[in-house]
């Protein structure tokens, strides 16, 4: 039994040895691979047949021949070019050769390709890769051979549309075309690609850019980069595929928007492709065809912003304005939206001028991209008052119109325009291309002279006290010509430090003037009546306030079942309404305040004498407390004497 284990041991390792050496002799065949054919390839255009070799032994480095079997020379081979004999290429070769048209380029030391630069119809055959040996035994196959077929070239491409080479304003659509064919009884593909050369920003002149295709498998894609990804995502580059007369394809780009980066010679490149038999698309041939020059002009050279009338403008007060804004400059075709404000700066005291710079501009209305009006600081002009307008009159031309002019509409106006290049409709949180300002109109307006002065009292009466109803007065005069209205406001603010020293008299405090309440203390509003009669008191107050107009020029402020919260600074405002001659309310911007009101609040006699009570009997109990603990301590004292034994 032992020697049979034995046997059978020396059976197994020899059997392995076997193994090991055919497969060690096996990796070592050498091995010359070519692409599967036959290949078919366009005359005029390159051609590039790749070999590799592998299994051998020796230099890392291999020397390759290449050799051309002709379907008519019945079998006899023409060598066509090697590595290491240069007088190897035969007379059809040799001028090639040495002008470099044909020629070997390696990709490694095991790995080479044969390229023709133009291929020629009588370069047809079959060509054979042959790698001498650097082998030790002579094992494996040395050379390979793979057909090529040279078909001719029909590739033809042409344009109907082509730029002019005049300059086009940013924001500009183009629209270029390319027709292209190709008969071939091989079954190929067309792909077709738009491109620009120089041009963009960081790029050398002259390097092409591809801006948009149809590939071989007829597919749209957009150059490489953001710029044209994006844009293609959103439809201002387009590539459709139309059919032509002749059994052509016509091929139409569009870009709805260029922009300066967009400058540069574009041109149109066909290809032909074909399926090799490894599975692989490869490139046979390509035309390019040069469509024109395009140079395009910023919009901040070419937008211009108008608007009339100029200069400084008086009117009567109630009289018409109408204010117009006229934009130029702009692609023709209206294909960029427009977003059109007018701005208003309003004047200012030399005193405001010196703290805010000359006024806050603010919009007055504007006219969205999208055709809709709304009013910015002045919503009752194109709302309830109906007191102006604006509209599009004509292509670049935009109009304002305020029906009666108020002194609220002083200042200075201008026209702010947006462009959207390319974007007929943007989104709310799209980028403006540019934005552009006119020039300034100073509106002016001759108004009547307007005084107006308020007081504020509380009339006499008891002590206020906690629970009570608070009445002030505030007691409004004006003096102006005309028809006049005025709206009054109550506020309260809380009593400052400095203020705390004002006399008190039934529980009123009355501020000098010079303590009136600053810019930071305008305090909190109470309630207000409207020039128009309307009550408006503040419903978020902790107690319920009313106001009302008992007289003419004399509003009162009611503060129901008052408590600590309604202790404070009172003050009353009055701002001054005019009629204009269409009948129209204006704020005139006279205005006044009062000087402050203080109001305190005393305790009600039932709370004043809580407190004595709650103290009184807090006291007794303390005392009868002590008086019950003396006397229990005595008492047991007294009983312990008893019990001790004499």
């Amino acid at each position: 039994m032992m020697m049979m284990m034995m046997m059978m041991a020396s059976w197994r390792w020899t059997a392995a040895l076997i193994c090991l050496q055919w497969v060690f002799q096996y990796t070592l065949c050498r091995e010359v691979t070519l692409p599967s054919g036959p290949l078919y390839r366009v005359a005029g255009f390159p051609l590039s047949i790749p070999c590799a070799v592998s299994g051998y032994e020796g230099s890392r480095t291999q020397d390759f021949e290449w050799f051309l079997y002709r379907e008519d020379s019945q079998g006899r081979q023409m060598g066509v070019i090697s590595t290491r004999d240069p007088g190897f290429p035969y007379a059809p070769f040799q001028a090639r050769v040495r002008s470099g048209e044909v020629r070997v380029e390696r990709d490694s030391g095991d790995k080479a390709r044969l390229v023709f630069q133009r291929l020629r119809a009588d370069d047809q055959g079959r060509y054979e890769c042959y790698t001498p040996s650097t082998d030790s035994k002579y094992q494996g196959n040395y050379s390979a051979s793979v057909a090529v077929k040279v078909i001719p070239d029909t590739l033809l491409i042409s344009y109907s549309r082509s730029l002019t080479g005049q300059p086009l304003p940013e924001g500009a659509e183009i629209t270029l075309t390319c027709s292209a064919a190709v008969q071939s009884k091989q079954h190929t593909h067309l792909s077709i690609t738009f491109g620009v050369r120089g041009g963009g920003s960081g790029l050398v002149s002259g390097t092409p850019r591809e801006i948009i295709a149809i590939d071989k498998e007829l597919s749209v894609t957009p150059g490489r980069g953001d710029s044209y990804q994006k844009r293609y995502d959103d439809g201002e580059i387009t590539l459709v595929k139309k059919s032509g007369d002749g059994g052509r394809d016509i091929y139409v780009m569009r870009m709805s928007a260029v922009a300066p980066d967009d400058s540069g010679a574009y041109f149109c490149e066909a290809s032909q492709w074909i399926l090799d038999p490894d599975g692989a698309w490869q490139k046979i041939a390509q035309r390019t065809l040069e469509i024109g020059n395009l140079t395009v002009q910023p919009l901040a050279d070419s937008l211009s912003v108008t608007s009339t009338p100029r200069g400084e403008v008086t009117l009567q007060l109630g009289s018409p304005l109408t204010l117009t804004c006229e934009v130029s400059g702009l692609a023709p075709g209206g294909r960029s939206g427009l977003l059109v404000q007018w701005m208003r700066r309003g004047t200012v005291s030399s005193e405001d001028r010196a703290l805010t710079g000359g006024g806050v501009e603010v919009e007055v209305a504007r006219y969205g991209p999208d055709g809709v009006v709304s009013w910015g600081d002045d919503s009752s002009r194109g709302g309830r008052g109906g007191g102006g307008s604006m509209e599009k009159e004509v292509e670049g031309r935009y109009s304002l119109r305020l029906f009666s002019a108020h002194p609220a509409d002083t200042g200075v106006y201008r026209c702010a325009v947006s462009v959207y290049a390319g974007r007929l409709n943007p989104g709310p949180s799209s980028a403006a291309t540019l934005t552009q300002r006119s020039e300034g109109v100073t509106i002016n307006l001759e108004t009547k002279e307007v005084k107006v002065s308020a007081v504020a009292n509380l009339p006499r009466g008891p002590l206020l006290k906690r629970g009570d109803t608070v009445t002030l007065l505030c007691n409004v005069s004006v003096v102006t010509t005309g028809p006049a209205q005025v709206a009054v406001q109550w506020l309260q603010r809380a009593v400052l430090p400095a203020q705390e020293g004002g006399a008190t008299a039934g529980g009123v405090v009355i501020e000098k003037g010079g303590d009136k309440p600053s810019v930071e203390e305008k305090g909190r509003v109470l309630a207000s009546l409207t020039y128009e009669g309307l009550s408006r008191p503040n419903k978020n107050h902790s107690s319920e306030v009313s106001m009302d107009r008992v007289s003419l020029g004399t509003y009162r402020l009611r503060i129901f079942s008052a408590q600590d919260q309604d202790q404070g600074l009172f003050v009353c405002q009055a701002e001054v309404w005019g009629q204009d001659p269409r009948g129209g309310w204006y704020n005139t911007g006279a205005k006044a305040q009062s000087e402050g009101v203080r109001v305190y609040l005393y305790a009600r006699a039932a709370d004043l004498l809580l407190i004595p009570l709650v103290v009184g009997m807090s006291s007794a109990l303390f005392v009868g407390v002590v008086i019950i603990a003396t006397v229990t301590c005595c008492f047991m004292n007294r009983l312990a004497r008893q019990r001790s034994p004499k």
